[in-house]
């Protein structure tokens, strides 16, 4: 993996910085957009979105301008095949995100990072999280728990290989990746494993990924945790919702520093 730093230096450590490169462990450069904080604030929340969409999702760019407002540091990135990041739709998994986030965690300086992740991208995080203490607080909105229910609920009809995710030919939907959704199923217990706080936020119209898969999952979460749920938002937090979500993301993440 590769990393180009802008590095703030001090005394010869290197101390907070911001990449203007992240490639993975394919060599596939990641398309990042960061948006600054308050200068005394050390905490950064990494972004990732969820299947088929990218770094610049509405709400994701909402949940970024509320961080900023209460001086928190963001980073959105488009995971490999994604948006404009490189790399071939059709090569990407759940597993191959997971190493994405590593990838933009290695190109990281001395933050205090936090990861936000949004649906399938939730998944990734519960999996990075309970290996990597670089992670010291998370949030799911709209987390998916259970990658071979969400695999067999929206793409029984669909033949992998041959046809596409929703109608949508931009979307191909391949043999890796269901077999690696199968392969990852629930992560209620990996989740049992990770000791950070953890936010949920989930709306409760939402028809893609069931709010029971946040319960599901916040049943298990150790302490600190909390769940806000949106009466009436659907999977994507559309405008109004978007707002809801994000202040309720940057006055937890507030809350925690005190």
């Amino acid at each position: 993996m590769v990393a180009i730093l802008l590095a703030t230096v001090v005394n010869g450590i290197m101390k907070r910085s911001i990449p203007n490169e992240i490639r993975n462990a394919q060599g596939e450069r990641l398309d990042f957009a960061y948006q600054g904080g308050s200068p005394d604030n050390s905490t950064l929340v990494v972004i990732g979105h969820g299947i088929t969409a990218h770094k610049d999702r509405p709400m994701l760019i909402e949940l970024s301008n509320a961080l900023s407002r209460h001086g928190i540091h963001s980073l959105r990135f488009s995971f490999s095949g994604n948006g404009a990041s490189e790399g071939k739709f059709e090569e990407f998994t759940a597993t191959k995100e997971v190493g994405d986030l590593g990838s933009v965690l290695d190109a990281l300086g001395d933050w205090h990072v936090g990861y936000a992740g949004h649906s399938l991208g939730a998944l990734v995080g519960v999996l990075r999280a309970s290996q990597d203490p670089r992670i010291h607080f998370l949030i799911s909105l709209a987390g998916m728990a259970d990658s071979a229910a969400f695999a067999k609920r929206e793409f029984s009809d669909v033949t992998p290989g041959a046809g596409c995710m929703w109608e949508m030919p931009q979307f191909p939907l391949s043999r890796a990746l269901i077999d690696d959704m199968n392969r990852i199923g629930n992560v209620v217990e990996v989740a049992r494993k990770i000791r950070v706080p953890w936010l949920f936020v989930h709306g409760l119209a939402d028809d893609v990924v069931p709010p029971q898969d946040s319960r599901d999952l916040f049943a298990v979460a150790s302490e600190p945790k909390k769940f806000v749920e949106i009466p009436g938002s659907d999977h994507l937090f559309p405008e109004g919702h978007a707002t809801t979500m994000a202040n309720a993301v940057a006055e937890w993440i507030s809350e925690l520093k005190r």
